[in-house]
């Protein structure tokens, strides 16, 4: 199923309006010296087709009785990640800004309630360059919202879509994504720095490529000594199918078979360290740990 902004906003908005869910989120890690925590970004309004149409339907249903979830529409929270270490602020993603969906674009509200302005995070690191991840960027004239931050984003990931040929590659109901994400590189063009699979981004935070969801989608190891955290973005994209059934296509990737190796290759990596995990669309706050169930994973919400 093709998604369009248009039936996106139309039904976030009846939503919005009757379903009341978290406008912050307060979960957090200690790394040592250094926290990781939550800021949430409001909750997305989507389809149920936008997760359910690619997957056995005779094995779905007793999947959503399982986790109380509607086969129509899909809720899930926007979770952006928070490092601090006393010096720096990293904010990992920043969520959809006032364009995408009425019922998201809470980030600088939320960091507000944290006692952090735009201008204190140091920062920016992207997953990925999908609108509820990027399209925060820009303030009201334009310009970068976090001016004081210095921008990190995977060279695949901003390759593909500062590449002029992929708008023209996606299906109609994509192509705004692709004209979003490329008004927004052009606002940072100048002060964004690059990495690759497994550079060390700033200390203590690597970069894990999971390709899938997006051609150049990463996640994030953060570690202090022993204690260890994966920010996974959206390649663990729910805490029900993927969790349950990793091997199943998402309809949210865009390459369905790398994004299930992605997957498959987060959860052996976090489940076999004992990592905990950060999901951007995880519930309660986004923060957990993974336990290995005989018919797959279950996500432990709010477990550290």
């Amino acid at each position: 199923m093709h998604i369009s902004r248009r039936n996106v906003l139309k039904g976030a908005a009846v939503l919005s309006a009757t379903i009341a869910l978290p406008k912050l989120s307060i979960a957090q890690i200690d790394l040592g010296s250094a926290t990781l925590s939550t800021v949430s970004d409001g909750h997305l309004t989507l389809p149920g087709d936008f997760i359910f149409e690619t997957v056995p339907q005779d094995e779905l249903s007793p999947i959503l009785t399982e986790f109380n979830l509607s086969r129509d529409q899909f809720l899930p929270e926007c979770n952006l990640a928070l490092y601090q270490d006393g010096t720096n602020s990293v904010l990992f993603d920043v969520g959809s800004g006032p364009d995408f969906m009425p019922s998201a674009g809470m980030v600088t509200d939320n960091l507000d309630a944290l006692g952090l302005s735009p201008e204190d995070i140091t920062h920016v690191v992207f997953t990925h360059a999908h609108p509820d991840h990027l399209w925060g960027l820009l303030d009201d004239f334009d310009d970068p919202l976090f001016s004081e931050a210095s921008y990190l984003i995977g060279q695949d990931e901003w390759d593909y879509w500062w590449n002029p040929s992929t708008v023209d590659q996606l299906p109609d109901s994509l192509k705004p994504f692709a004209v979003g994400a490329k008004r927004r590189y052009e606002a940072i063009e100048d002060v964004v720095s690059f990495f690759n699979d497994g550079d060390e981004i700033l200390p203590g935070i690597a970069a894990v490529a999971s390709p899938g969801h997006t051609p150049g989608h990463m996640s994030f190891e953060v570690r202090q000594g022993s204690n260890s955290t994966m920010i996974v973005g959206d390649a663990i994209g729910n805490h029900h199918i993927a969790f349950k059934k990793p091997d199943w296509p998402s309809g949210s990737d865009q390459d369905r078979d790398l994004g299930i190796l992605s997957r498959k290759m987060l959860f052996d990596r976090i489940t076999s360290e004992d990592m905990n995990i950060i999901g951007f669309h995880l519930p309660g706050g986004g923060i957990g740990k993974i336990d290995v169930t005989s018919d797959g994973y279950r996500f432990l919400e709010g477990e550290i």
